[in-house]
């Protein structure tokens, strides 16, 4: 059984910043389970263009309000307290809180290695090129 909690994650590689947002990746590659868990804040007023080519990423919103907008179809889905919604088919989107900083948990597969930071096209490397360390932000 494993048991973490986020305190333990705080000041550790596993406690990624950037501008904008805070992942505390709960889980992660070197856990063995075939996925990662992260509780993420995106504060408000932030605006991120993403796109995960090498992962799938389920988020479930439980604090805050917000938006994600698919840009291939421009259709714009509201963030709330209760809601998920899954990047299943490597989706580019924005994300924006927009009421309040946005809460999250993060389920990415295959695995984070717990140290990643977004490369410049807003994703993360392959697992097979990923690190323990940031990459560029």
């Amino acid at each position: 059984m494993l048991m973490r909690d986020i305190d333990s994650t705080v000041g550790t590689p596993r406690h990624v910043r950037g501008e904008g947002w805070d992942s505390k990746r709960l889980v992660v590659a070197a856990d063995d389970v075939g996925f990662s868990l992260h509780d993420t804040t995106v504060k408000e007023g932030t605006h991120m263009e993403l796109q995960y080519q090498h992962h799938v990423e389920a988020n479930y919103c439980f604090g805050g309000e917000g938006e994600v907008v698919d840009v291939a179809s421009g259709e714009k889905f509201e963030l709330r307290p209760g809601r998920v919604y899954v990047l299943d088919r490597h989706d580019r989107h924005i994300v924006r809180a927009t009421k309040g900083d946005l809460r999250l948990v993060c389920v990415f597969t295959p695995a984070l290695a717990g140290g990643e930071k977004h490369t410049p096209d807003g994703g993360y490397a392959p697992i097979a090129k990923a690190s323990g360390s940031a990459t560029t932000d």
